[in-house]
């Protein structure tokens, strides 16, 4: 035993191994009832009831005839003996109790009124296998530190009782093979309760690595689309600062109150564009390198899908004529972001598939659509050659919550797949006045 507060190995006491055998665990979650077959939890009880069926009489007669104990005492304690085991499927320990104290009565009624002309000291046959069907609930349900009490208990019982009928010159002594049989079936259940908990503790760690996955995909997307939107609203901060630093020499008669407000507005930008750099280092992890090119929108629709036609997906592209000129840049930056994730999908999942792509305006709405009809038969699957965010609907959700849109996603009858958002055309708009 190895205590945590010296670290140094220490034998372990005999009290601290029968301390458990005073108080029972009732901690341990029983091995059946974790099955995904509830019919399997009334198992043990019907074995139970079998057991006591065919132990029951056997005892009385073993008790009666190769014992020499009288009828009705020898009823009583085949009873005590066999009874308890109604209680072991649920509260084994206690059960331990009865049958472990009926059996240390029986050997002692045996000394003083009986007589052994049974092949079997101390222990009748039938006393050993309601035994041993007693300990293996007690190992499925019971620390191991319980256990190794129980075991050393049996043992030390079995050889006090060897050793007084050895003096009487009793032959047939069974206690060693009563203290190996009983070891081997507790050792068997502990187990099996064992790899049952680690089995259960493996499962409630795979669900809690997956739900800190899908954290964690989360944060790395709005990371990726603080980074985007950096790079669209620096543009417009910029543009303003450069307005308002340039006014006093492009417009000619500018009073000193109009001077000094455009240079602190000029000012103001700047410091505002600091801020968002020095936020964006946070933001951007060591992998992550400076985004150089501009961000897409709408115009690089076209481009996206003829890049995906060549990956074997043939596409199609519908898109209202003047409507990339009416998008707001955010909101063009998400469609594209949307557009790209739901192609790199059809790639990936459905290879091969037709799939249609259509941004049209309905009033003050956007509409986005993206289907694919099912994958052709007998198609190998590709490599993705365009690249998306890697995060899926997780990042498409994210996207369209930025721009407080609507998205909808979903199978389809035929078995193709369908990506529809709605995101709003009214928004703020970014160039300024």
């Amino acid at each position: 035993m190895i205590h945590a507060s010296t670290g140094q190995s220490r034998a372990p006491s005999p009290r601290s191994l029968l301390a458990p055998l005073l108080h029972p665990s009732g901690d341990h979650t029983p091995l059946l009832a974790q099955s995904r077959f509830p019919w399997l939890r009334h198992l043990p009880l019907v074995a139970a009831v079998a057991a006591i069926s065919s132990l029951l009489p056997s005892s009385i007669n073993v008790l009666a005839n190769d014992y020499g104990l009288d009828t009705g005492l020898a009823a009583a304690l085949s009873v005590a003996l066999t009874a308890p085991l109604l209680l072991a499927p649920t509260r084994p320990l206690p059960a331990w109790w009865m049958i472990g104290l009926t059996n240390l009565l029986t050997f002692a009624l045996v000394l003083t009124t009986g007589r052994n002309t049974s092949p079997s000291w101390p222990w009748p046959a039938t006393s050993v296998i309601g035994y041993l069907l007693l300990m293996l609930p007690l190992a499925l349900r019971e620390s191991r530190r319980t256990l190794i009490a129980v075991w050393l208990a049996t043992a030390g019982a079995s050889l006090v009782f060897s050793a007084i009928g050895a003096v009487r010159d009793w032959g047939g002594d069974n206690s060693l093979l009563v203290i190996a049989l009983t070891g081997a079936v507790l050792v068997l259940g502990g187990a099996l309760r064992e790899r049952a908990v680690a089995r259960r503790l493996l499962s409630e760690q795979e669900q809690i690595s997956e739900v800190e996955r899908e954290r964690r995909t989360l944060l790395e997307e709005r990371a990726r689309i603080a980074r985007e939107l950096h790079d669209v609203v620096a543009h417009h901060m910029s543009v303003i600062a450069v307005q308002a630093a340039s006014a006093p020499y492009r417009i000619p008669e500018v009073p000193a109150e109009a001077v000094e407000e455009f240079t602190a507005i000029a000012g103001t930008a700047r410091e505002s564009l600091a801020e968002m750099r020095r936020l964006l280092g946070v933001l951007r992890s060591e992998e992550t390198g400076g985004e150089r090119a501009p961000q897409p929108g709408v115009g690089q629709l076209a481009q996206l899908v003829e890049t995906v036609g060549r990956a074997g997906v043939p596409a199609e592209l519908a898109v209202d004529e003047g409507l990339a000129e009416r998008v707001p840049q955010a909101v063009g930056l998400s469609v594209y972001r949307i557009v790209q994730e739901a192609l790199a999908n059809v790639v990936r999942h459905a290879p091969g598939a037709r799939t249609w792509v259509s941004l049209s305006a309905d009033g003050p709405d956007l509409r986005l659509t993206v289907v694919n009809a099912p994958p052709p038969q007998r198609t190998e699957s590709l490599e993705a050659s365009v690249e998306g965010t890697g995060h899926g609907l997780v990042g498409m959700r994210e996207r369209v919550r930025l721009v407080d849109g609507r998205l909808d996603t979903g199978p389809l009858p035929d078995g193709g797949f369908k990506v529809a958002a709605v995101l709003p055309l009214d928004l703020p708009r970014e160039t300024t006045a």
